[in-house]
């Protein structure tokens, strides 16, 4: 057990104000939005470019958390006095106390523990040797990819007495990084998955980012890797030399331990035959269920471990054959009966549970919180202490119903006291009597071990659509923010676009990533659209591009600011403000845009109007937008317009007495102009993965990946001809069409019919041949051999850039997103 009180030699440093006798410590707490149970946690005030630790301690304080480590005593908001009850402890560095923490946690279990780096597949290989060894083992092992400075020691601090095993990833991407993650790990095993370009910026060369990686494994007993790695080879053997390290290779087979070579490779599974020379020379062949080359490598990473630990040949089968493909992230999907469902089936031990029930506390959507629950079959602790401890996770999560799966659950279902709770046996128990209209607008969280199949509850919730689907990767976007955040002068606030659906991606779910991440404004172009992210919980300040008269009680209801461009709005504003109040609005300034705002000529009359009716009348903002921000031939006219946006915004704040917002730039604009990002910035299209300025376009992820799937193929005689006008034909030689389920009532343009467009099938290029349809379109799959009925076709995303399919018909990214159907169903994943 540790107390507060023993911090201060933990971590060299000072007890500000004690905490209360005997504070034990239970849990590590680093975000004020992920409160779970305030009673035991510790937290640690980290800062960042972006954030301060420091400024959220009141509102942790009022959550009923009472134990803080603060770096900089003088930035708690009112002193330590303003927390009579609580205690604070000061050190250096925040983040090397929470090391310090956790690494003295881990010494206190002596059990072998893996410790696994790499450039690529350390999460891969974690779950699947977790997989491997779960038979023999009690493991504890890093939550999803848990393997930054920060997720190490929250991974780590998981272990417990009941544990035989530990299993941690480690990332980094610079020097200096892992030999703190290596005091906090302690590892005894290792695994050195490859070297890839991966984080190659933090390092002067590939050999430097070697070594670097290769200080985890400092003291380990044995390292793992693939002997045809040849940096990593060379710096293992000089860092722990044969005696220490254990290989498989492909490409030496008297040159390491496991030789390795592949017998056949098909659809779905790769055979291999190994050779071991030590204890005793032997052979075996074994099938892996996978037959793509990362996952072959990443698999016999496993196999290999299995070798050294002497598992029995027919049991090594056994368990590579219950290999299960690794969910890497957490999907919200949309449900039936206005639900979604968060899609968390890939795992359930106790610290996945945890951060699942995190991410469905932070969905601000009206109707209640769900949980769809199996056993818990992971974790080592008893089992009346495990679900004691769910049971309290619950309701600090804000669960209001639970639905428990399995034998161990169902017996425990006196220990949970949500306002709703039911328990089944069994999936099929469930399934049974499943009823959808009895889930209502619920946020629904399915969180299953893999041997419960929860993923047919899942298809039990979404909603009956064709089989296309718009991907929105929410740590992409979360990356982008942030490539934006950073470029921001000091103090400059930034407003995002979720116009139009959010591109195309989703207006709510984008919302609500950017609130969590703190956006200060977001903006909208109709009132409707805020009506709506305001019924689902959203509560940034919202502006509205184009509000009408017939809105303004909504703008009203909703605290929605409209901006305000013409006298004419204004003055039917005016009478709707003198009525009752009304909110602040924005003013559009029109610098040479032509479209919409106030000239500078009509500034005399709109400073006098403003000044008649500042009573019943507050400016949020005055803004103004550049025609030409995208491309650097006008940037002597953006400059223009910005020194015209200097002359007039002044007039209008000495019009109103008070200083007011002012912006004028977009994405683009943020990055071109960086002296001009005044008091706010606007964020649209590069949030979504477009770097419009085109001088970055490499720094930015892509967000949206819209795929279909193949609904049949046919194969054409030569002469014949497909679709409507019979404009695909007649072919020259026989060839196979692929009938996609997509087509221009989907948002996929007409235009990239007869040859323009292509989509990509099994990593090849496939051209659409004839005219698209409504609901469907055709692709020439020939060359594609083994391209089957059900498989996926990327329309746009990483294989099929953004940009190319919008350059192929001769349009904008812009256009592209914005077209996609809503009746295409949206997935929303973090990894």
């Amino acid at each position: 057990m540790l107390l507060f009180s023993d911090l201060p030699a933990l971590t060299g440093g000072t007890l500000l104000q004690l905490a209360p006798a005997a504070a034990r410590i239970q849990h590590l707490l680093l975000d004020s939005r992920r409160v779970g149970q305030p009673a035991g946690s510790l937290f640690f005030a980290i800062g960042g470019t972006q954030h301060d630790g420091h400024r959220y301690l009141p509102d942790l304080y009022q959550q009923g958390v009472r134990l803080f480590v603060v770096d900089n005593p003088a930035a708690i908001p009112g002193g330590v006095g303003a927390f009579p009850d609580a205690g604070f402890l000061a050190v250096g560095n925040t983040l090397a106390a929470l090391q310090a923490l956790a690494a003295r946690h881990r010494r206190q279990f002596r059990l072998p523990v893996f410790g696994i780096t790499g450039s690529n597949g350390k999460t891969i290989v974690k779950e699947w040797l977790a997989q491997l060894l779960s038979p023999d083992e009690l493991i504890c092992k890093s939550p999803r990819s848990y393997n930054s400075q920060v997720g190490v020691p929250l991974s780590v601090w998981e272990l417990n007495a009941t544990h035989t095993l530990g299993i941690f990833e480690a990332g980094i991407s610079e020097t200096g990084e892992m030999v703190r993650l290596a005091r906090v790990i302690q590892p005894t095993l290792g695994i050195f998955t490859n070297l890839g370009t991966a984080h190659d910026a933090g390092f002067a060369s590939p050999a430097e980012k070697v070594a670097e990686k290769m200080q985890l494994f400092g003291d380990v007993d044995t390292l793992f890797y693939c002997r045809d790695h040849e940096a990593i080879h060379a710096q293992a053997q000089a860092l722990l030399g044969p005696a220490r390290t254990f290989t498989w290779s492909r490409h030496h087979a008297y040159d390491t331990h496991v030789a390795v070579s592949v017998l056949e490779a098909s659809a779905g599974r790769t055979v291999v035959r190994v050779a071991l020379e030590r204890p005793v020379p032997q052979e075996h062949t074994f099938t892996l269920p996978f037959a793509d080359e990362p996952s072959v490598e990443n698999a016999l990473h496993g196999l290999t471990v299995l070798l050294w630990r002497q598992v029995p040949a027919p049991e090594i089968q056994r368990r590579l054959d219950r290999l299960q493909p690794v969910a890497m992230r957490l999907e919200m999907k949309q449900a039936l009966n206005d639900c979604y469902v968060l899609d968390d089936t890939y795992n359930n031990d106790l610290a996945g549970l945890r951060l699942a029930l995190d991410a469905l506390a932070r969905q601000p959507r009206r109707g209640r919180r769900t949980l769809i629950l199996s056993d818990v079959l992971e974790s080592g602790l008893p089992a009346a202490e495990l679900y004691a401890r769910v049971a309290a996770l619950l309701p600090a999560h804000g669960v209001e119903r639970l639905v428990g799966i399995g034998p161990e659950i169902g017996a425990h279902q006196a220990l949970f006291s949500v306002a709703k709770a039911e328990f089944y046996p069994t999936t099929e128990a469930f399934l049974a009597a499943f009823q959808p209209e009895q889930f209502h607008q619920e946020t629904i969280l399915v969180k299953g071990a893999r041997r419960f199949e929860f993923e047919r509850i899942v298809a039990a919730f979404q909603q009956k659509i064709h089989g296309t689907v718009l991907e929105v990767n929410l740590d992409a976007l979360v990356h982008n923010l942030n490539f934006y955040r950073a470029r921001l002068q000091p103090g400059t606030r930034l407003m995002v676009m979720v116009k139009a659906f959010a591109y195309g991606s989703g207006s709510y779910e984008v919302a609500n990533l950017l609130q969590f991440h703190r956006a200060d404004y977001l903006a909208v172009a109709y009132a409707d659209e805020g009506v709506e992210l305001r019924q689902h919980g959203i509560s940034l300040p919202i502006m509205v591009m184009n509000p009408s008269p017939d809105s303004f009680q909504k703008l009203r209801q909703y605290h929605l600011e409209p901006e305000i461009y013409s006298f004419e709005r204004l003055q039917e504003y005016l009478r709707a403000a003198q009525e009752q109040a009304m909110p602040a609005i924005h003013l559009k300034l029109d610098t040479g845009m032509r479209r919409l705002g106030f000239a500078e000529e009509d500034l005399p009359e709109l400073c006098a109007t403003l000044r008649q009716n500042a009573a019943h009348l507050r400016v949020a903002s005055a803004l103004t937008h550049l025609a030409g921000a995208d491309e650097e031939q006008h940037n002597d006219f953006s400059r223009q317009q910005l020194a015209a946006f200097q002359r007039m915004a002044p007039q209008v704040e000495a019009a109103l007495g008070y200083s007011i917002i002012k912006h004028a730039l977009n994405s683009a604009g943020i990055v071109r102009f960086p002296e001009a990002h005044y008091d706010m910035v606007r964020l649209g299209i590069g949030l979504y993965g477009v770097e419009a300025s085109g001088q970055q376009p490499d720094a930015l992820r892509p967000v949206s990946s819209l795929r279909t799937t193949i609904s049949q193929i046919k194969t054409l005689a030569p002469g014949q001809t497909v679709g409507y006008g019979r404009r695909g034909g007649p072919v020259e030689h026989e060839r196979r069409i692929a009938t996609l389920a997509i087509g221009y009532a989907d948002g996929y343009d007409r235009r990239f019919g007869n040859g323009v467009g292509e989509v990509v099938i099994r990593g090849q290029r496939a051209p659409i041949v004839g005219n698209v349809c409504m609901d469907m379109c055709m692709a020439d799959v020939t060359h594609i051999a083994a391209a089957r009925p059900g498989d996926s076709a990327v329309v746009f995303g990483e294989e099929m850039p953004l940009r190319e399919a919008a350059a192929r018909i001769g349009t904008i990214p812009y256009e592209l997103l914005t077209n996609v159907s809503e009746r295409v169903k949206r997935v929303f994943f973090a990894e």
